[in-house]
């Protein structure tokens, strides 16, 4: 079991997730998958990991101190696990969201000590569906914080550290416990858990197959054009085609997630495995049936369930 010792606080239970096979779910289908429950961080999502690499990161070059300022953009979760880096490090954090998102997040962060300051929506915009333009619209309220109080940028589309988390201690976790893999998919917000994942299995074994997860009309890493910005699978799928930490050459396809499939196989996690996850969760399990069901008949698939079911109580999510 992880943290079978005292922990000197609770960033020490950060990482170390279990990983469950989904005999249920699976059991009509030839092949296996293996979902990480990254809920089980302390915030309730993968973001925890990336927040503590991060600011550590930044401790160790210098470019932060005691007493300073951090901000950053977030739908929720890369908030709150700064949120809770930060309370217990000693920095102000100002989480900068988009009132698109859900309001459990906003709350939960408050909670943790954070600043939440909320940005509207473009008029367009549909409360619970995030676009990139949205994004746009966070990013510059954040770079605008962070220049006024002379903040450390917690920049999690630009700052290695993301994917470095992934790398160093994700994907060796999830090796170690499957055993070994045939293929990942991952849903793309920061393109984060996925370069890191990727990477590490790739040097593993390049013959492990890796594949990006977008939103159905939203997919413009795969080149599409956009034609439906206002998905429901909130935390990614904001319609960005270059991301700065993905590496291409580690990318062997890309798939696409409706909104219809992404709720209903979230329902399925809590109905036929109990497990209580999000909406990029129930994306993540479609993309890896999809797979199954193809090239990837009769293997191993490994996902990720980046946070719980939940920070989406206010949402449609769960509405029957």
């Amino acid at each position: 079991m992880p943290h079978e010792t005292l922990c000197l606080s609770v960033l020490d239970t950060i990482g170390n997730t279990p990983l469950v096979e989904l005999s249920r779910i699976t059991r009509s289908i030839d092949g296996r998958v293996f979902a990480k429950l990254e809920f089980l961080n302390p915030g309730a999502s993968k973001k925890d990991r990336i927040a503590r690499e991060m600011i550590e990161e930044a401790e160790a070059e210098g470019a932060i101190r005691p007493g300073d300022t951090v901000v950053e953009l977030t739908s929720g979760n890369t908030g709150t696990g700064l949120a809770i880096v930060c309370a217990v490090k000693g920095y102000r954090f100002v989480a900068v969201m988009s009132r698109g998102n859900s309001s459990e997040r906003a709350r939960m962060m408050a909670a943790l000590g954070a600043e939440v300051v909320l940005v509207d929506q473009c008029p367009d915009s549909t409360p619970g569906e995030v676009s990139g333009a949205d994004l746009l619209r966070v990013e510059e309220r954040a770079q605008e914080i962070a220049l006024d109080r002379r903040a450390f940028r917690a920049d999690q589309f630009q700052l290695e550290g993301n994917s470095r988390a992934h790398y160093r201690h994700t994907a060796p976790e999830i090796m170690r416990q499957s055993g070994g893999l045939d293929a990942f998919c991952d849903f793309i917000g920061s393109g984060g858990s996925f370069a890191g994942c990727a990477r590490y299995f790739k040097e593993c074994d390049p013959a492990i197959q890796c594949y990006i997860v977008e939103p159905s009309g939203a997919a413009a890493f795969a080149g599409e054009v956009v034609t439906r910005p206002n998905h429901k699978i909130q935390g990614g799928g904001y319609a960005i085609s270059d991301l700065d930490l993905v590496d291409r050459a580690h990318v062997d396809g890309c798939l696409q997630v409706s909104d219809a499939d992404a709720i209903r196989m979230t329902r399925r996690l809590a109905k036929e495995e109990g497990i209580f996850a999000g909406y990029s969760a129930g994306a993540n399990l479609a993309a890896a049936l999809q797979l199954l069901q193809g090239k990837h008949r009769g293997e191993r698939i490994a996902i990720l369930l980046p946070d719980s079911g939940l920070k989406y109580l206010s949402t449609g999510l769960w509405s029957q």
